[in-house]
């Protein structure tokens, strides 16, 4: 009993300590993994912007492209940078040793991020960048304080800046409306994530699809085979289903002499 507790706690950690780094309250986000067309955006994304530094070594070009729905030229043509063939593993170039020396730790290889943090840690994270002069990279993260990586995608969503905007009023985690007029009640918070205007590539909206898309491939990516374990699921339920028909009238038959 005492080792199972102990597996139990073991396995709890790293949720403990996940929550324990959240700096902000996280958006919930709708993620679908059966959005071929957003994950396509999603891997573009991924292979121009995250795989300078990170890796995803445990999938491969060619499950990739067979799965989004990519043609194996236009995969090798548009998101094959390194010369792999459509049968290697997602792997970079960058050394461990190298990496370290130079960010102070290894990047991690993504693979199996967004089952190990959540597709909403990482839609907050990812959006959460701001500028922070005293950070070796100049910027730092609300959702994971004191990261050390910089704002890849700053070119998209534009510089980030800590100042004072106008929020709703939200009162035990109720969002507060004038009870006369029905519109939102609002105050001045100095707190608030402000993107400079005109410095990204792409307008607020745009930028939080373009981050959407790129978890949703990230999401795919830690369980590619997730629609298919929902298909057979749905197809072992019906047999089960049918199997306890047949049981509760074989049943039937055999009692219905016994008084």
């Amino acid at each position: 009993m005492n080792k199972l507790l102990a597996v139990l706690l073991i396995a709890l950690l790293p949720a403990f300590s996940f929550a324990g780094e959240h700096g902000a309250d996280l958006e919930s986000v709708d993620i679908d993994v059966s959005d071929k067309a957003a994950m396509q955006d999603g891997a573009g994304t991924f292979v121009n912007y995250c795989m300078g530094c990170h890796s995803a070594r445990f999938q491969r070009y060619e499950r990739v492209a067979d799965d989004l729905g990519i043609p194996h030229e236009l995969m090798l043509e548009k998101l094959v940078f390194t010369g792999a063939k459509i049968g290697d593993h997602m792997t970079i170039g960058m050394q461990p040793a190298d990496a370290k020396n130079w960010f102070g730790a290894v990047p991690p290889d993504l693979t199996l991020v967004a089952r190990v943090r959540g597709t909403d840690w990482l839609y907050g994270y990812l959006r959460s960048f701001y500028e922070d002069p005293t950070r070796p990279w100049g910027v730092n993260n609300r959702v994971f304080p004191n990261v050390a990586m910089p704002n890849v995608l700053e070119g998209l969503q534009g510089r980030q800046r800590i100042g004072c905007k106008e929020v709703q009023r939200v009162e035990d985690g109720k969002k507060q409306y004038d009870p006369l007029t029905s519109t939102p009640q609002t105050h001045e918070t100095c707190d608030q994530l402000i993107i400079v205007p005109d410095t990204g590539a792409l307008t607020e909206e745009q930028f939080n699809q373009k981050v959407k898309n790129l978890v949703t491939f990230l999401a795919y990516s830690a369980n590619p085979d997730k629609l298919q374990h929902q298909r057979i699921g749905t197809y072992v339920l019906l047999y089960l289903a049918v199997l306890f028909i047949l049981a509760w009238l074989l049943k039937r038959e055999f009692w219905k002499d016994i008084h």
